[in-house]
């Protein structure tokens, strides 16, 4: 029995101790935002954060999340972010905009008023095969508003 903080509620999970996260919490807790692209870390799909840190969820066996507070897409508290990837067309075909949009979150707590390198540079860990502008002036427009 793995204990956990998903989206800010304690979970009690059976599954064998090395079940990829992401598989427990798409197939277990059915919170499907999480994506699937690579299966091998290279792509940010699965994206989500463990303990306030970006992680590749396709990557991490549940059993290092005992006591982790976890946030998937579902449960992540950012409307401007995420309205700012709506009204930028940074959400375009919506395969990685999750892992995006989680990364971006990351990004911004840590850099609340990023340059376009930084942005870059932070985001390159997740793979669009629809362009990257978009999402780039998504993370522009969102530091904008939060800075007003």
């Amino acid at each position: 029995m793995i204990r956990c903080v998903v989206n800010e509620t304690w979970r009690e999970i059976e599954s064998p101790p090395m079940s990829r996260l992401l598989d427990v919490l798409r197939d277990e807790l059915r919170l499907t935002g999480t994506k699937e692209g690579c299966g091998e870390g290279e792509c940010g799909a699965c994206a989500v954060l463990i303990d306030g840190e970006l992680a590749n969820s396709c990557l991490i066996p549940v059993l290092q999340v005992e006591n982790a507070r976890i946030t998937t897409i579902e449960g992540l508290d950012a409307p401007e972010l995420q309205r700012a990837f709506v009204e930028q067309g940074g959400a375009q075909c919506g395969i990685c905009t999750p892992g995006m949009i989680l990364a971006a979150a990351a990004l911004l707590e840590r850099y609340p008023n990023p340059s376009i390198e930084q942005i870059r540079e932070e985001l390159a860990g997740n793979l669009c095969r629809c362009g990257y502008v978009r999402i780039f002036e998504s993370v522009l427009e969102a530091a904008r508003r939060a800075g007003k």
